[in-house]
């Protein structure tokens, strides 16, 4: 008798036990890693099919954007997961306009390449570090005016080669609106006059190979002294998540 009670006993307690649910929020660790309360989702993997590919998970805790002075953190759900390393390039990083002749515009180009997965898109600023001037500072070719005035920040045409100076236009993707066509130029913004960096390509959207031409162009008067001009031009790429 008393072993049939035993039997009912253990069989019973299985039946209890069976019934609790099962938790993983327990601390996981190892030589290189310590997770404190770790979560187990209900449904997470990455189904794909010939068209797409989804990544996804479910069952987090604590979700959403918490912010404070500071800081900002996005949590669960994968907030953020992008599938598009950020990245930028600048081609022809040496400009060299040669031999100037007077009243004749001189130009040349680069290519500014944007890669960003980032939910907040990214943007690209410009600025020079002076105007193009000699080793001495002693003269210096003007940020252009345009045919009638232009600045760091909106562009104008210019077309006339009796307008002087030194500027730059865009063409491409994700530029200024101001940019209306191939004559439109701005001016760089110059950090030794305390001018704070202009966005020259921006977008709020994902996006892979995120093509601008840049065009660099001087013209200058008869009376412009003799010798080496040269600046600095600082591009910034800034992704935004």
């Amino acid at each position: 008798m008393q072993k049939i009670l035993k039997i009912i006993f253990l069989s019973t307690l299985y039946l209890v036990l069976s019934t609790f649910p099962a938790y993983g929020q327990e601390r996981i660790e190892s030589p290189n890693y310590r997770i404190i309360f770790p979560n187990f989702n209900s449904g997470a993997g990455i189904p794909t099919s010939t068209n797409y590919s989804l990544n996804t998970t479910l069952g987090q805790t604590a979700p959403g954007l918490f912010s404070s002075s500071g800081y900002r953190t996005k949590a669960g759900f994968q907030y953020i997961n992008s599938i598009i390393p950020f990245s930028f390039s600048v081609s022809d990083i040496q400009i060299n306009f040669g031999t100037l002749t007077p009243n004749t515009p001189s130009t040349d180009t680069s290519t500014l390449i944007v890669s960003a997965g980032g939910a907040g898109g990214y943007s690209v600023t410009a600025s020079e570090n002076n105007p193009l001037q000699l080793s001495d500072a002693s003269e210096n070719i003007i940020d252009t005016l345009c045919d009638t005035t232009c600045s760091e920040t909106a562009a104008a045409s210019w077309t006339s080669s009796t307008k002087y100076g030194f500027g730059f236009n865009m063409s491409g993707d994700d530029i200024p609106v101001d940019f209306t066509n191939s004559n439109y130029f701005r001016q760089f913004s110059d950090r030794s006059n305390s001018e704070s960096a202009a966005v020259v390509m921006s977008s709020a959207n994902v996006g892979r190979q995120r093509t601008a031409t840049i065009t660099y162009k001087v013209n200058v008067s008869n009376v412009q002294p003799a010798g080496v001009y040269q600046n600095v031009i600082i591009f910034t790429a800034i992704p935004s998540y």
